[in-house]
Parts: structure tokens; C-alpha cells; sequence
């Protein structure tokens, strides 16, 4: 690069120090916001950079604070909850800070990706000191997404990343943004991401028909919002105000944001109590979702824990949990414990029993009481079970095939040990 160009990038870099402090009066060169005291009445403050602004909401809320049925004190007690046990989660926050987690959100023009999705609130809240420190940066209009990104970039400091659907929506978004512009703001820092959608998703689909926010807020958190504006019409409120200046509608999504907001605490929260095993109130259902996410990942001690607290009277659960620690045992290679804990399924099975959890049951008994005991007389005594009760169920065709040729196996093994018994008489 020649000395010329250094020197003018140079100069850019010093014209934006000089003009980075917002204006404590609200207005540059004469320049006024409009509707500026309405703004200021929401605590609302500009952000100016190149003859251009943004604007920054910001609101406090203190630790004893409620949203919905947790305080924000409670966030921070989950999270060095999380520093003091031995085993490992997606969500878990060891090694962090309850003040290295951000919770974030975005506000766009569109539900699509691509240049053509604008994002007009940067949103997001963070522990300091011993408060919750909620920023909203507005995009005023099109033309000041400079001001905008700067001003969200030179203040954040953080972690870890904590959003719902932000892998899949709100970050891809800030980063196609940030390309646009990124010879004029500071670039994307790195950091962990929890995506709270995916944790809603496996713990309550069998609880609610859709896991949106707003869904998992009322159902789940003990969320109440009160005229809220719904986030479909936040793209017409935003041209609105682009076109009228007025404040109105927007502080409304605001608002709406906010909340958003929050509830990712909250929801954090409470996922966290249930995977550290807090929550006194979870149900059976969630107390086995939990022990299924923990094996799936590989965590089989915790796994264990929690498929073993489920109580005798939630007997569907019960009976997928003792499925769920046989596999674990099995894994281990501890094959009496599956094998005791199969035939209680099988044993304790009734009609409002999932029939599944029995037909696997008594396949991986036919598969051990082959391979492992080589008790071939059991392992066709089991796969007649099974072949049994699916005989006539359609949807579980396949799973006839596989037993028909498991049975013909078996019986070809023993017709075989037969013959040479008689041949050796």
C-alpha cells in the first residue's frame, strides 16, 4: 500500500474518533432529530458518525427483578451452577461469567435472507456490575447502517452469543449487513453461540404445536405480554417511521424487542435449571427429554441420573426411560442390567403402552439372548413375541421384514444343530 492511501485511511480513522462521542444536545452542524423530546422521554440517546446518526435506547433493570417466573438474579445463580459440576452441555455456561453472556435479538424488514433484508434494531442485554443493561441501536433510515454497526460494535464486549433461531436468522443476517460496510466499522468479532430454538425444541414439542418465543413465553415462562405488538408488523411500522419521523409506532417495537430480550434470560434460565437438575416442578416428559439430550451427547452418567428419577406412576416414561438406560447399559457392555431392564418392558407392558418401546425391547433381547448367551431357543422364543404384536401394522412393515428374517435365521441355526446332532449319534 503507498503512503498516500496510508495516510487516508489514516485520516478516516481520526475523523471517526473525533466524531464518535454521542452529542449530549441531540443535534450536529444545526442539525436536529426529529421528534427528539418524545425520544428522550424513552431514554433514547444519539449516536453520530460522519455527519450521520444512529440511535441507542437504554434501559436497567435491577437483579431482583421478575420476568416471568425467574428473577435475573436467578440467571446469574444457574450460571455458577454451571462452573460446579463435572459433565458437559451445549447450553452449559462453565468457564463463563453470568456477565460474558449477551443476549440478543434483531428487528428486520423482512423474514427472508439476503442484501435485500435490512436490520433497523441491533438489540441486546448483558450483566453489568449488578445490573441488566438492555441496548437497542436504531437504524433511523437506510442511508445509516455506519453509524448503526459502529456504534453496536465499539461497545459490546462478550463471549458468548445467546439468541433464538440467531445461528440460523439473526447473525447471518448481521453478517450480510456488516459485509456491505465493513471498510467503515470495526469487523465482526468471534465468539460461542447458544441457540436457545433448538433446546425449546427438544424439550416441549410434545407440549406445544409451535415453539416460536412468544409460544414458549406464555406456555412455559409465566410471560404475560400486554399490548404487544405482534413482530409480523414491525417491517410496516419501520417504513412508517422512515417516511413520518414519528416515533410512535416504533417505540412499540421497541418494546416488543425488549421483551424478546428478556425472555432470553428467563428462558435460559430455566433450561438451565432443568438440565442441572433444579427444577422441582419438571415432569416426567421433561425429565426424560432431559436424559435423552444427555445421551445423545455422550454425557451417559447424567443421562443415567435422569432417566432414573422418573417416578414408577408416569408409566409411558418410565418404561422409554428404563429403554433408554438398557441402550446406556448395553453401551457399557453391563448386559444383564439391559437385559433385566428389557424384560421388565416386556413384563410390564399394557395397552396404553407405546408399542414401539416393547418391539425394540424384545429385539434387542432376541439380540442378545443370540450373540451374547447364545440361547438360541430364547432369542426365537423373543422375535416370535415381536413378530406377534406387529403382525397387521401396516407402518411397521419394515420392522416385519427384519423379524421374518431374524426368525429364519434362527431357525435355519437350529434345524442345523439338529441334523448335526443326528449325524453324530
Amino acid at each position: 500500500m503507498s503512503i498516500k492511501n496510508k495516510l487516508s485511511r489514516m485520516k478516516s480513522h481520526i475523523k471517526k474518533e473525533e466524531q464518535t462521542v454521542p452529542v449530549k444536545n441531540n443535534e450536529l452542524n444545526g442539525e436536529i432529530i426529529p421528534f427528539i423530546e418524545q425520544w428522550e422521554q424513552e431514554n433514547v440517546h444519539s449516536y453520530w458518525l460522519d455527519q450521520e446518526y444512529c440511535l441507542i435506547r437504554e434501559v436497567r433493570y435491577p437483579l431482583d427483578y421478575k420476568h416471568g417466573n425467574y428473577t435475573f438474579r436467578e440467571f446469574c445463580h444457574v450460571v455458577d451452577e454451571w462452573n460446579k459440576v463435572n459433565y458437559d452441555h451445549p447450553l452449559s455456561a462453565k468457564g463463563h461469567q453470568a456477565k460474558e453472556l449477551f443476549f440478543f435479538d434483531t428487528e428486520t424488514t423482512g423474514l427472508g435472507g439476503g442484501a435485500g433484508n435490512t436490520i433497523f434494531i441491533l438489540g441486546y442485554a448483558q450483566l453489568i456490575e449488578n445490573e441488566i443493561v438492555l441496548k437497542q441501536h436504531i437504524l433511523p433510515h437506510p442511508g445509516a447502517e455506519v453509524p448503526l454497526f459502529n456504534s453496536f460494535l465499539e461497545n459490546v464486549d462478550y463471549t458468548t452469543l445467546v439468541t433464538y433461531n440467531g445461528k440460523a436468522f439473526d447473525w447471518p443476517q448481521v453478517k450480510t449487513r456488516h459485509t456491505l460496510i465493513k471498510e467503515h466499522v470495526p469487523k465482526l468479532p468471534e465468539f460461542g453461540h447458544f441457540d436457545l430454538y433448538h433446546g425449546a425444541r427438544r424439550m416441549w414439542k410434545h407440549r406445544l404445536d409451535r415453539t416460536k418465543l412468544a409460544i414458549v413465553e406464555e406456555e412455559i415462562l409465566g410471560v404475560k405480554r400486554k399490548d404487544d405488538i405482534p413482530g409480523f408488523l414491525a417491517p410496516m411500522i419501520y417504513f412508517d417511521f422512515v417516511e413520518r419521523k414519528n416515533p410512535e409506532g416504533m417505540l412499540g417495537i421497541l418494546k416488543h424487542n425488549e421483551i424478546d430480550i428478556l425472555s432470553l434470560i428467563t428462558l435460559y434460565t430455566h433450561l438451565s435449571y432443568q438440565l442441572l437438575r433444579k427444577d422441582q416442578k419438571i415432569s416426567a416428559k421433561e425429565a426424560l427429554e432431559v436424559g435423552k439430550w444427555y445421551a445423545v451427547i455422550g454425557q451417559t452418567d447424567i443421562a443415567k441420573q435422569n432417566l432414573q428419577s422418573i417416578k414408577e406412576q408416569d408409566k409411558e416414561e418410565v418404561l422409554e426411560a428404563a429403554f433408554l438406560l438398557a441402550k446406556e447399559f448395553k453401551r457399557e457392555k453391563k448386559f444383564e442390567d439391559a437385559s433385566a431392564l428389557w424384560r421388565k418392558i416386556v413384563e410390564t407392558y399394557s395397552n396404553e403402552t407405546k408399542l414401539v418401546i416393547v418391539l425394540h425391547s424384545l429385539v434387542e433381547l432376541a439380540k442378545l439372548a443370540e450373540h451374547k448367551e447364545k440361547n438360541l431357543h430364547m432369542a426365537l422364543i423373543y422375535t416370535n413375541k415381536a413378530q406377534q404384536l406387529v403382525n397387521n401394522q401396516y407402518e411397521l412393515e419394515k420392522v416385519m421384514l427384519e423379524l421374518q428374517k431374524r426368525r429364519e435365521r434362527l431357525e435355519r441355526k437350529l434345524h442345523m444343530i439338529k441334523r448335526n446332532q443326528l449325524f453324530h449319534q
